[in-house]
C-alpha cells in the first residue's frame, strides 16, 4: 500500500497530538512535585497578606483544588479554547504568548538565518581547504563555540560591544522609559542585534562542521576529478557541483535546529533581559505559573516539530530513497 503525502502527514499530526499530551502531563506532575508554593510566588515577599488572603487567593485561581481535577478542567477548557489567565501578566495566556512568541521570533529567525549563512560559507571554505591552515583555524573555531557556554558568550559580548565600546544597547528590546508608540524600527534593531549574534553564533558549529564533511567528501569524488580534467576553474567547481550538493543537507540541519535554537533563546533572553518567550517560560516556572508554563511548552513543542516536519517532508519529496523507506 503507497504512503502519500496526505497519510504521511496524517501520522505526524498524530504523533504530534500524543506527543502534546504526554509533555503537558509530564509537565504538570513537574510541577506539582516542586517546592514552589505558587500563592507564596504570587504575593511575593509581602507581609501584609494573611492566612484568609491567602486562602481567597487559592480558591480564585483554583489552586485548592485537587491536581487531578485542576489538570483536567485545564484541559477540558484547552480544548475548548481557552488557554487560561496568566498569574503573573492578569491576561490571557494566549494574549501574552501572542506578544512574547513575535518578540522571540524576531530573535530566532535572525539568529538562524545568520547561523546558516555564515556556517555554510565557513563549511565550504574548510571543505575545499581541508588539510590545510584555514581548516585547521575554522575547525578550532567551532570546537571552540560547541564548548563555549551560551550565557557566557553573552556576558562576554555585553561587556564588550555594550559597555566598552558602546556600539549596542545593554539589554531589553527597546530603550528603557520610551514609550511604545515612540520606539522606531532603528530602535528595536539596535536592541536586537547584540543577542541575536550571540544565538546565531551557537548555531554556527554545528552547520560548519557539517557542511565542511560533506564538501571534503564532493572534493575527493570521481566526478571532481573529471571535472578538473575538463580544465573547470575551482570557482566553477564549487558552484556547479560543491555547493548544490551539500546545500540540501545543510538546509535539512538547519531545520532540525530548531530545539537548539529556542533552548539557546532561553538563556540568551535571560541574559539580555529581553522579554520573549525564554525569558516569560522561567518567570513562569519560578513563580509557579502553571497555565502560562503548559501553554509556552505547547507551543515550543510545535515548534519544534514544525521544524523537524519541515526537514522530514524536505527529504521525502527530493530523495526518493526516503519515500521508499516508509513504503517498507
Amino acid at each position: 500500500m503507497k504512503v502519500n503525502a496526505g497519510n504521511f502527514i496524517l501520522k505526524k499530526l498524530i504523533k504530534l497530538m500524543t506527543l502534546l499530551v504526554a509533555i503537558c502531563i509530564l509537565t504538570f506532575v513537574l510541577m506539582e512535585l516542586s517546592p514552589i508554593d505558587p500563592v507564596t510566588a504570587y504575593v511575593g515577599a509581602s507581609t501584609k497578606v494573611g492566612a484568609e488572603q491567602r486562602v481567597l487567593i487559592a480558591e480564585h485561581w483554583g489552586l485548592n483544588k485537587p491536581p487531578v481535577e485542576r489538570f483536567m478542567s485545564w484541559f477540558l477548557s484547552l480544548m475548548q479554547g481557552d488557554w487560561g489567565t496568566s498569574m503573573i501578566y492578569r491576561r490571557t495566556v494566549l494574549e501574552v504568548i501572542g506578544q512574547k512568541f513575535m518578540s522571540s521570533l524576531a530573535l530566532m529567525a535572525m539568529a538562524w538565518v545568520l547561523s546558516g549563512i555564515i556556517g555554510f560559507a565557513l563549511g565550504i571554505l574548510a571543505g575545499i581547504k581541508e588539510g590545510k591552515l584555514v581548516d585547521k583555524l575554522i575547525c578550532a573555531y567551532c570546537h571552540l563555540l560547541i564548548s563555549t557556554p551560551t550565557f557566557w558568550l553573552g556576558i562576554l559580548f555585553m561587556m564588550i560591544f555594550s559597555v566598552k565600546l558602546g556600539w549596542f544597547p545593554v539589554a531589553m528590546s527597546v530603550p528603557i522609559g520610551m514609550l511604545a508608540e515612540d520606539v522606531s524600527l532603528l530602535d528595536k534593531v539596535s536592541h536586537l542585534i547584540l543577542p541575536a549574534l550571540t544565538l546565531s553564533l551557537l548555531g554556527v558549529a554545528n552547520i560548519c562542521l557539517h557542511t565542511r564533511e560533506k564538501t571534503a567528501d564532493v572534493m575527493r569524488s570521481d566526478f571532481i576529478l573529471f571535472a578538473r580534467a575538463r580544465g573547470e576553474s575551482s570557482r566553477s567547481i564549487v558552484y556547479h557541483h560543491v555547493i548544490r550538493n551539500v546545500s540540501l543537507p545543510a538546509i535539512t540541519l538547519q531545520f532540525l535546529s530548531f530545539s537548539e535554537l529556542f533552548g539557546g533563546a532561553v538563556f540568551v533572553e535571560q541574559v539580555f533581559s529581553y522579554p520573549g518567550l525564554g525569558r516569560a517560560v522561567v518567570q513562569s516556572g519560578l513563580r509557579g505559573d502553571l497555565p502560562l508554563l503548559m501553554g509556552i511548552v505547547i507551543i515550543s513543542l510545535v515548534f519544534v516539530y514544525v521544524g523537524n516536519l519541515m526537514a522530514d517532508l524536505m527529504y521525502q519529496v527530493v530523495d526518493p530513497r526516503m519515500r521508499e523507506g516508509h513504503r517498507a
